[in-house]
């Protein structure tokens, strides 16, 4: 059991060792962010499973605070409200539990940040759709294949991991360091 768990650790420590490669990225995408916040536009969250929680915990660490005591910054999670989801789910479907969200409450300017494993998860790619058509900005965290949203997205980062776990424990990891550097270009004076 202990090399086990020790190949498990060697695997995600390798994985999280390339994630260097993508600095410039993770640099282009907390840009993006600071400059739809910076315009008055909001960081828009959304996911399914283990992605859904990172996406409430991601807004959560902008709305409430990541390091800093500060205001709250303008985000949203789309995973949240239970009866927007079955309502819609139960009027037009599962897939467009996000894209019929992000017609409401977006607006051009907005950052929509879509988490997914597979990067195929039909209801973030109808999302990213509805965005594109919105003028609203996209950024897809995913896995190694990238998938469809990595395609859509105006920004994609995907992180070299392929075992689901491994691919949400980067995203969360990629998602606070982003939050960090948002944090940072606002409230740099703040303790």
């Amino acid at each position: 059991m202990k090399a086990y768990i020790e190949t498990e650790y060697d695997k995600l420590i390798h994985s999280a060792e390339a994630m260097k490669s993508l600095a410039a990225k993770v640099a282009e995408v907390a840009d993006m962010c600071i400059s739809a916040l910076s315009h008055g536009g909001k960081i828009i969250f959304c996911g399914n499973g283990g992605s859904a929680s990172q996406s409430q915990h991601l807004a959560a660490e902008l709305v409430g605070r990541y390091k800093l005591n500060r205001p709250a910054m303008n985000a949203l999670s789309l995973t949240v409200d239970t009866s927007n989801l079955t309502a819609i789910a139960n009027d037009y479907g599962y897939d467009t539990i996000y894209a019929r969200q992000l017609e409401g409450v977006g607006k051009s300017g907005d950052v929509l940040i879509g988490l997914s494993t597979s990067g195929d998860s039909r209801n973030v790619v109808l999302a990213f759709e509805k965005a594109a058509q919105m003028g609203i900005s996209t950024i897809a965290l995913v896995g190694s294949r990238g998938g469809q949203m990595a395609t859509l997205a105006d920004r994609a980062l995907a992180v070299p991991a392929d075992t689901s776990a491994h691919i949400q424990e980067l995203h969360l990891a990629t998602g606070h360091l982003i939050c960090d550097l948002i944090e940072k270009h606002f409230y740099a004076d703040a303790e």
